[in-house]
Formats: C-alpha cells, sequence, structure tokens
C-alpha cells in the first residue's frame, strides 16, 4: 500500500480520513463522530455495561484507524471510573501528525489527548498505560496474524466495508476474531449483512438488528452464548 491518505469532513461536521489506496473512509461519510459514538460507544460499551455489573471492562476493536472509537471510549470509561484494556489490531497504522490532523482532541479532554500523544508510539511494541483508567495496545499486525492468550468483553469490528476488504469479513477472519470473546461478550459492527448473521449464529451467537448511524437504517450486534 502507499497509503495515500487526505482528510475528509463528514456530514456532522467532523474528519475523517480517506484512504484512496483502498478506496474507502476510515468513518461514515454521514459524520464519522456520530457513527463512533452510536455503532461502538452506544450499542457496544454501553449496551455492556447495561448488561454487566463491572468496574473493569476489556474491548478488542479490528481496525484501529483514527484511535476515534478508542479515544471516546477511553473518555466515557474515565468519566464512570471505569478501568479499560483496549487493544486495538491495525496493519497499517496512522502516524501522529495525521491523527493529530484529524482534530479529534476537541472531542475528548486535553490530558488525554496528550497522554494519548506521549504514549502512542509506545503502545504500537506493547501495551501501555495511558492513564490510572487505561491500558492501550495496538497491535501493528494483520488480522489473521494477530494472537493474544486472554479473551474480552467487547469486540469492536471497524474493519473497511466488505466491497473493498472482503477478506476481513469472511468465516475465518470471523470466526478468528471472535475467538478472542469471551461467552456474554458483545460483538458489534456497522454492516449487517445475511452472511455475516449466518457466519456469527454458527459460531454460537445470537444475532440482533439494532438501529443504524446516521446514513444506515440498522447495524449488527451479537452476543456470545
Amino acid at each position: 500500500m502507499n497509503h495515500e491518505l487526505t482528510i475528509v469532513t463528514t456530514a456532522d461536521g467532523s474528519n475523517t480520513i480517506y484512504n484512496a489506496d483502498v478506496g474507502e473512509h476510515y468513518h461514515s461519510r454521514h459524520g464519522a463522530l456520530q457513527e463512533s459514538l452510536h455503532v461502538f460507544v452506544k450499542s457496544g460499551l454501553q449496551y455492556f455495561l447495561e448488561r454487566i455489573d463491572t468496574n473493569e471492562i476489556s474491548i478488542l476493536e479490528v481496525g484501529f484507524g483514527t484511535g476515534l472509537n478508542f479515544f471516546l471510549t477511553a473518555d466515557a470509561c474515565n468519566h464512570k471510573q471505569i478501568k479499560l484494556s483496549y487493544i486495538g489490531i491495525e496493519a497499517y497504522p496512522v502516524n501522529v501528525e495525521m491523527m493529530l490532523q484529524t482534530g479529534y482532541q476537541q472531542y475528548i479532554p486535553e490530558l488525554l489527548w496528550e497522554q494519548f500523544n506521549i504514549n502512542y508510539t509506545t503502545a504500537l511494541t506493547g501495551k501501555v498505560e495511558i492513564n490510572n483508567n487505561v491500558q492501550l495496545h495496538v497491535a501493528h499486525s494483520k488480522l489473521l496474524d494477530f494472537k493474544m492468550k486472554e479473551q474480552v468483553d467487547v469486540i469492536y469490528f471497524d474493519a473497511f466495508a466488505a466491497a473493498h476488504q472482503p477478506e476481513m469479513w469472511n468465516e475465518e477472519a470471523i470466526g478468528h476474531t471472535v475467538s478472542f470473546l469471551k461467552p456474554g461478550g458483545v460483538f458489534v459492527t456497522y454492516a449487517i449483512t445475511g452472511n455475516l448473521k449466518r457466519i456469527l449464529r454458527s459460531l454460537g451467537f445470537k444475532v440482533e438488528k439494532a438501529p443504524g448511524a446516521p446514513g444506515k437504517r440498522e447495524m449488527l450486534r451479537a452476543v456470545k452464548l
């Protein structure tokens, strides 16, 4: 990949990145911020916390990208005083200079943004303490090459769309991803297709349609039985 990345403003005024090599935006053009809050923070993080009484949570994100899902999740956990262990998988990490151009620092406290910038490079090589509540590791890895022993509470599946990266949505990729999810854990993604529902059900998930973010009628949420 040549990583031809450019900043694009989405419909809600928040920015995303367009990857010309893939022909895809990192977030919805209908609103990057709205999508991240709705699909991942509300339908993933908050949904899990409403079901499970806990003061700590672990999250795996497939497609760390710009870090927006992490920023909003970390901020929410800081507010609730919930300890967060966050692991992102990213084959082609975005550099700090490009992240600065996104303007995402306006959506989170200044201190959290500063802590992230100080620790991001180290997070690409292992787990680091962002602050007393938040640990982060961004695994510089392709999905099928990623391995870890522990399992997580929630999976954010934020890969590029199947039209551009079909290999991320096949049975092998989804099966590998959900092997890292605990029983009772929650899998969320912005997309919903018959094939994805079939795969997840065959892997022992209860699958449901949930209201989608702006621009999409529905999204998918699944609970591992």
